[in-house]
């Protein structure tokens, strides 16, 4: 892969305990890989905590918003965002880790043979434990969304 310009969104509500544990493990994975979080103002202070990751670690910017406004308007600013500043490729992570951060150079070597690469905890089944089943569904209904904004957009 080539030098291109990687930003990983991760939205971000009370999430204190995992936010610098994934920022950290993301960048030993690849140091050049920038991360914003779009923090919905969480009460137990993760955004504090991001602004003093700035003050250690490069290409880590903060969307500190002014009250929850959701996971789907997060990803809208993050990808307003990385749009905005000429991001290639854009990652969508969550801090708990439902996503795997070492998974990331799989998706990297993938995108070069591809103009969308998408990630799934459903391609073998569901595998999901202890989700309410209406989380369940909003999550194994979004990648189809995701996929159909893209090709509309694209076509």
């Amino acid at each position: 892969m080539s030098e291109k310009q990687i930003l990983i969104i991760i939205p971000t509500y009370n999430e204190i305990e995992n936010i610098e544990k994934i920022i950290r493990e993301i960048r030993n994975i690849n140091s050049k890989i920038h991360v914003l979080v779009v923090d919905d103002n969480s009460p137990d202070g993760t955004a504090q905590k991001i602004k003093e990751l700035q003050k250690s670690l490069e290409n880590i910017f903060l969307i500190q918003r002014e009250r929850k406004l959701g996971l789907g308007t997060a990803y809208v600013a993050g990808f307003r965002f990385a749009l905005k500043n000429g991001y290639e490729y854009i990652f969508e992570m969550d801090a708990d880790y439902s996503h795997d951060p070492k998974e990331i150079p799989n998706f990297l070597n993938a995108i070069n043979e591809a103009d969308l690469v998408i990630g799934s905890r459903y391609i073998r089944g569901v595998n999901v434990v202890n989700w309410p089943l209406n989380r369940l569904i909003l999550s194994y209904s979004a990648i189809s969304i995701h996929a159909i904004s893209y090709l509309n957009s694209r076509y």
